[in-house]
């Protein structure tokens, strides 16, 4: 698992039963981009949890929204057998909830549907509550007055759906707002007699009822740091520093190491006046979106930060990002780590997640300190660029991406590259940018061995892994569906 929680032989946290969090709103309201938030926060924890989503599965089973009845998102005056075509598909996706948290030994469903009425959510509520299967059911009802609000959502998020493939844009616009419409007399809010988290407007209000328990505690604090507003975030290895690959001797940059931070300097400053350009605006507008830098507290971190201090941008170091602690393996090499500790070696090919040199730490270790972290980062509402180390960024990107615990210490993270991540309703965007290549008259970098410096030629090689490594971007553009990630090269 990912953070501070502990967990029986069956992997379900034995002081916490089942929960299944039921999404309430009408159309376009953030339902989905919070579930999909909840979700990844939820298998950060180390939880077995899935997202259930009725629109989803409708187009699964039944097709594009061509393909059904012309009634069949009318809220009343329905055929019968548009209704009982309604009726299967409910029926089918909540008897695959009822397997999963019975089969497949999940704890925390999130059922992503517009549950808009008060039949509706009482049938729920038998069906999986005290009087049935026994989980502990809260309600998210996403409420949202804005109209500029719900308009962003239905054009940067709903007509991109299968549902509106082929759509011109402005008709498929309208298309929703009049399957808004149908649904708002009918609309039915959340009574006080169940539990319940109601949100406004993306986060500027929330209200909690009958919330108990440590999980749904931990949810609530989660979902009062969250907010839909679209972002960037960059990540990118701090620059070559002149002792390379010693937690103690936090060295600064080499010479390498500073014109690698004018290089990343320039290359994103570079991208951002290129997409305002695309965007018609030649010149930086007022109300601009600001862009934050966060580093570590180490020198070689903050020192690759140092050209947008010099242009006047605020860099914020984080002591909780410093890279993870090797312990004794300090400085040692691959080959040296397999001869001197060959039990340490075998442990850490076993489990390299949870494999904790002595007087070190172990990925798991790291997670639980980056944890302060992640709600900043969620908290954060500027286009951000993280420099930093690749332990870190290792984790941060698992959590994005929602990759298991397991992938952490592969994921490859290549000095040089710019990766580049865009939140969304229904996941992450990632795509990674060369900015930077060692030049062949570069010196070598330093290690220190046996208290002495001397040159090292295999300057990506770590302890805890040696073998080949395939690029990033290869690995999340292509595999994050199914959760894969790419072996590692640290510092």
């Amino acid at each position: 698992m990912a953070a501070p929680l502990y967990t029986t032989s069956s992997g379900k946290l034995w002081h916490q039963g089942n929960l299944l969090i039921v999404a309430v709103g009408l159309p376009a309201r953030g339902k989905t981009h919070v579930s999909r938030s909840i979700e990844r926060y939820i298998r950060w924890l180390g939880v077995k949890v899935g997202t259930f989503s009725l629109g989803d599965y409708r187009r699964k089973t039944l097709g594009r929204a061509k393909d059904l009845p012309p009634d069949y998102f009318l809220p009343t005056g329905k055929s019968e057998n548009t209704e009982k075509l309604r009726e299967k598909v409910v029926g089918e996706l909540q008897d695959t909830i009822q397997d999963f948290f019975v089969k497949d030994g999940g704890q925390v469903a999130i059922y992503d549907a517009n549950n808009s009425t008060a039949k509706g959510r009482t049938q729920i509520l038998k069906r999986f509550g005290s009087e049935g299967l026994g989980v502990h059911v809260i309600f998210l009802e996403c409420l949202c007055d804005q109209a500029e609000t719900i308009e962003s959502n239905i054009r940067n998020v709903k007509i991109s759906s299968p549902d509106y493939d082929k759509w011109d844009s402005e008709k498929a616009v309208q298309d929703y707002w009049r399957r808004i419409r149908e649904h708002e007399d009918q609309y039915e809010t959340v009574q006080e007699t169940v539990p319940y988290v109601k949100i406004w407007n993306a986060g500027q209000r929330i209200v909690v009822n009958k919330i108990e328990g440590y999980l749904q505690s931990r949810i609530v604090f989660y979902l009062m740091n969250i907010h839909n507003k679209p972002r960037t975030i960059y990540f990118a290895r701090n620059g070559q520093s002149i002792v390379e690959h010693s937690y103690k001797a936090d060295s600064d940059l080499a010479a390498a190491g500073w014109e690698y931070a004018d290089q990343l300097a320039d290359f994103i400053l570079d991208k951002q006046r290129k997409q305002r350009k695309e965007r018609g605006e030649p010149k930086p507008p007022k109300n601009e979106r600001k862009f934050s830098v966060w580093t570590s507290t180490r020198r070689r971190s903050y020192h690759s930060a140092w050209p947008f201090v010099r242009l006047g941008y605020r860099v914020h170091e984080r002591a909780q990002m410093s890279e993870l602690n090797p312990g004794v393996l300090d400085g040692v090499g691959p080959e040296e780590f397999r001869e001197q500790f060959p039990n340490d070696w075998h442990a850490s090919l076993k489990a390299p997640y949870s494999f904790r040199a002595p007087r070190g730490e172990s990925y798991h270790d790291l997670c639980v300190r980056l944890e302060p972290v992640i709600f900043e980062l969620e908290r954060e509402q500027n286009d951000l660029l993280i420099i930093c180390h690749a332990s870190v960024i290792r984790c941060l990107i698992a959590y994005l991406t929602g990759l298991p615990p397991s992938e952490i210490p592969n994921v490859e993270v290549p000095r040089g590259e710019l990766i580049e991540m865009v939140p969304t309703a229904y996941g992450v965007h990632s795509r990674s940018f060369k900015f930077w290549e060692p030049k062949p008259t570069d010196p070598p970098p330093l290690v220190i061995r046996d208290g002495i410096l001397s040159p090292r030629v295999d300057s990506d090689s770590s302890p805890m892994q040696s073998t080949p490594t395939q690029p990033f971007a290869q690995a999340v553009l292509e595999k994050a569906a199914e959760k894969i990630g790419t072996p590692k090269a640290d510092n």
